[in-house]
């Protein structure tokens, strides 16, 4: 048969790819509203539909796994016996994977007291021997033995499900050196940690491949195993019978009694209607669209039309804006009690149309600079009634910028899901929201027409009247103390925010440069003496040729794998310097630092703006813990430790008409907050002192007085202390400080001796964690946690460490945002001409204006040091200067 005409049998096996759909896919961003997980349901339906493209099989069946227990358990009951139990947000998501693949029209099979592989390895047999092409789509690597010149394996990669490594019979010999027939005989041999069979110890794939090829099979491996000499030949002698039951365990059955064949596994046609209402309980809408384009399943059937029609008629309709203008504007205004909706349509940042919305009216407003018809909406803009706007921050940057000042935001949904889903970065645009929150499709028009349909056309009314529904689906969402740092701290920052970007920084071009010019000739003085010591020429920026030069050519340990080698990431590079110092290597650490320097200084020198000012982009909803971070470009990455960064800084300079700068930093805050929550006395005690905290604490650890701590000591409590509250380990402690792993266990241990109480609230912030699902500041942001009780160890590490440190970072990203918005009152109360320029974590920055100083210092100090009612002081420290680094403290 002509292979364009052979037809092609899919086989898939259904809990392997669900799981790694699982791992592959985060669980707190696939959860329908009544708290069903859907990830590894996506993720395996999403890699469903590529397959479907890619390979277009005649005929399609997904086999499932009953239980754990099959014959092979029988025959060896510690099988498989050291998997943990399932992740709870694992279970309930198969039964719902079959249901979608019934829709769909797809067998799943299943067979008692048989695993999924021999289901497959069956039909694969089966399928050969029909005719049939055969792919078989499996993460189980005994799969490969199932590859013959019919059957090709589709094996998933670690990052999940969507990058599928095709096995032919080339492909499995150029991995492994052996026919695929072969591979049990390898697994045998070594032996599989994931199903619970040890092999013949110290026995490696290389040396399992290396006896296969010398006598050809494992059972002449151990009719021969008396002539293997060494350590590996006695470890084979005494425990050949771990290969013999390995062998037996991992073969797959080939004739399993099934109820189906190849021949009734022809896909067919999906149930369109069955589709829409699993997706619909699933809240797949976008998935939906995707499944419905597929060729033979989304046609223009009678039942996909009237579904399709009986799914818009249920959707609301956007009110028909009107335009209202003079009396009627003021009028509609004045009638409005609930919050309005804003949305407004710019070009190039201009506004060019407001809309205004109401739950059942809708207002479109074209916008000219010029125009005076709309002098009520001005003086309703600034007024104090509650509006609702979506990422409001740009569309208050565009108004203020029009001469539109804005006041009496109530509400921005943007800032509200973030609040509820910290840790996802979707649910951000207008088109998601509405999806996720009213089940609905924004209407968007088709990018291929020219003239669009007035139906899917969004003006900024119609996107503001779903902006308002939105909003009041997420309110319903919000319990009380999320709501208190939504309207208290979360929207009054945003306010200041927008100012602040709208003020912007001056830097001084001049500096700039003249500082990049020097960097780029150390740089290239620097990769000149490099070349000179390894006698040749490379790419320093390229990390394949910088391998071969470090691992090959100078022969240095390895650092760890990666895909493309050894890592030679900055951490990498820094410890192997630090256990293998190689001039070369420092020439390249050098050579990386001025490079990096070059780029932050190319970023912040093109955004120097006609006004000689710098206007960085704050990102509000960037951080799962509250913290500000900063874009295009950013200002918070900028070194303060070394010259060229403190250089950097210089150029950042006190603005045209202002006398200097000012800053002010929270000293230790972090820490400051960890003694509020532990209730530690000792660490309360440290900061009433006015003693140094590293110092006083590196006393009591060490028992001498705080002037008999040295410069050694205080590094190591340093690194301590913030180290605790990131849930570092004694191992990392140890790799931080270049010590023993036994010293810094040691020094953990008399940390706690000594300050019983962090040790209490560090154990219990977890613990309390795992029964709430989330964490919480003292001012009430939460920040949920999916995983604390995963049975998958690394995911429950992982959100361990991020649990501890949450209430503190924070807390500390709450304190800051109340100081700039009680600061920002104080000035606007105050008339005062200062101006905040820069947020850079702890820091502030002003202009001062002339004659201002004491007033300014005097509204800051007073502001930062009371934001939060802590048992320590916040203490801050005050910098004056023409420029940023000269204003350090």
């Amino acid at each position: 048969m002509p292979e364009k005409d052979q037809p092609t049998l899919l086989v898939i096996d259904g809990h392997s790819l669900a799981f790694r759909a699982f791992y592959a896919l985060p669980v707190d961003s696939f959860q329908t509203r009544d708290g069903q997980h859907t990830n590894a349901i996506h993720g395996f339906i999403a890699m469903l539909i590529n397959l479907l493209k890619a390979e277009k099989p005649t005929h399609l069946a997904v086999a499932f796994d009953i239980s754990r227990f099959s014959f092979r358990t029988r025959e060896y009951p510690e099988y498989k016996g050291t998997r943990g139990e399932t992740p709870p947000e694992f279970i309930g998501q198969v039964p719902l994977l079959q249901e979608a693949l019934h829709a769909l029209g797809i067998t799943t099979i299943e067979k008692e007291d048989y695993e999924a592989d021999d289901i497959l390895a069956t039909l694969a047999a089966q399928g050969s021997e029909q005719g049939y092409r055969v792919l078989v789509v499996s993460g189980d690597r005994d799969a490969i033995q199932l590859v013959t010149d019919k059957v090709t394996l589709l094996y998933p990669s670690r990052q999940g499900v969507s990058d599928l490594t095709r096995y032919d019979q080339a492909k499995v010999f150029d991995r492994y050196g052996i026919r695929p027939e072969q591979y049990p005989e390898i697994a045998a041999l070594v032996g599989e940690t994931s199903d619970n069979l040890p092999g013949i110890p110290k026995v490696g794939e290389k040396t399992a491949v290396k006896w296969l090829n010398q006598f050809g099979s494992l059972d002449e491996i151990l009719a021969h195993r008396d002539e293997i000499p060494g350590v590996v030949g006695n470890n084979l002698r005494e425990f050949a019978d771990n290969a013999i039951r390995n062998r037996k365990l991992n073969r797959l059955l080939t004739d399993v009694e099934l109820p189906v064949g190849p021949s009734d596994l022809l896909r067919k046609p999906a149930d369109e209607q069955q589709v829409r209402d699993v997706f619909a309980r699933l809240e797949f809408r976008t998935l939906l669209d995707r499944v419905l384009k597929l060729e033979g399943i989304a046609g223009d059937s009678e039942v996909g039309q009237a579904a399709a029609a009986e799914a818009a008629a249920k959707a609301e309709k956007a009110p028909v804006p009107v335009t209202l203008l003079d009396e009627e504007l003021a009028a509609w205004l004045a009638r409005q009690k609930d919050p309005v909706a804003v949305q407004i349509e710019t070009l190039d940042t201009v506004p060019i149309a407001i809309g205004l919305a109401t739950r059942h009216e809708a207002v479109f407003l074209p916008w000219t600079p010029s125009s005076r018809d709309y002098a009520p909406l001005e003086a309703w803009l600034a007024s104090s009634a509650p509006k609702i706007l979506f990422d409001a921050k740009k569309q208050i940057k565009s108004l203020v910028a029009a001469g539109l000042p804005v006041s009496g935001l109530a509400f921005d949904p943007v800032i509200a899901a973030w609040l509820l889903k910290p840790e996802s970065s979707a649910d951000r645009s207008l088109a998601q929201l509405v999806d996720r929150h009213l089940l609905e499709t924004l209407p968007t028009a088709d990018p291929n027409q020219l003239v669009p349909d007035s139906d899917t056309v969004t003006g900024p009314a119609e996107e503001a009247w779903y902006a308002l529904r939105v909003a009041d689906a997420l309110s319903v969402l919000l319990d009380d103390r999320t709501r208190g740092v939504l309207v208290d701290i979360e929207l009054p920052t945003l306010l200041v925010l927008a100012q602040m970007e709208l003020t912007g920084v001056t830097v001084s071009h001049a500096e700039l440069s003249a500082l990049s010019s020097e960097l780029g000739e150390s740089a290239a003085a620097i990769a000149t003496e490099a070349f000179g010591i390894i006698g040749r020429e490379v790419n320093l920026g390229s990390p394949k040729q910088i391998q071969e030069v470090l691992f090959d050519q100078l022969d240095m340990p390895k650092t760890r794998a990666t895909k493309t080698g050894y890592s030679t990431d900055a951490g990498a590079l820094a410890d192997l310097q630090a256990s293998n110092p190689h001039p070369f290597l420092g020439l390249l650490l050098a050579h990386r630092d001025a490079t990096k320097l070059r780029q932050i200084i190319e970023s912040v020198d093109k955004a120097i703006a006609p006004d000689e000012r710098v206007h960085t982009t704050y990102v509000q909803t960037g951080s799962s813990t509250g913290r500000i971070s900063s874009t295009d470009p950013n200002l918070q990455n900028i070194p303060v430790r070394t010259e060229e960064g403190r250089r950097i800084r210089a150029a950042f300079q006190v603005g045209s008409g202002f006398e200097s700068l000012l800053t002010a930093d929270y000293s230790q805050i972090e820490m400051r907050i960890m003694a509020h929550l532990s209730g530690d006395t000792g660490l309360i005690e440290a900061f009433h002192s006015g003693e140094d905290l590293h110092r006083f604490v590196g006393s009591r650890i060490f028992s001498v007085d705080p002037a008999d701590v040295t410069p050694n000591m205080r590094t190591k409590v340093k690194a301590m202390s913030y180290g605790l509250a990131y849930g570092l380990s004694a191992f990392g402690l140890s790799k931080q400080l270049r010590i023993e792993t036994a010293e810094a266990k040691q020094l953990m241990t008399d940390y706690f001796e000594r300050f019983g109480g962090v040790r209490d609230y560090l154990r219990n912030v977890v613990v309390q964690a795992k029964v709430d699902g989330y964490t919480e500041t003292i001012f009430g942001r939460r920040r949920p946690f999916a995983n604390l009780n995963s049975n998958n160890r690394v995911l429950r590490d992982n959100d361990e460490r991020a649990a501890l440190n949450a209430p503190i970072q924070g807390t500390a990203a709450d304190i800051i945002k109340i100081a700039m918005v009680n600061i920002a009152a104080d000035l606007a109360s105050q008339e005062l001409s200062s101006k905040m320029l820069l947020q850079v974590h702890d820091e502030l920055v002003f202009d001062v204006a002339p004659g201002e100083w004491e007033a300014l210092s005097a509204v800051v100090t007073h502001r930062m040091s009371t934001a939060a009612d802590l048992s320590v002081p916040l203490e801050v420290q005050i910098g004056r200067g023409q420029n940023w680094n000269e204003a350090a403290h």
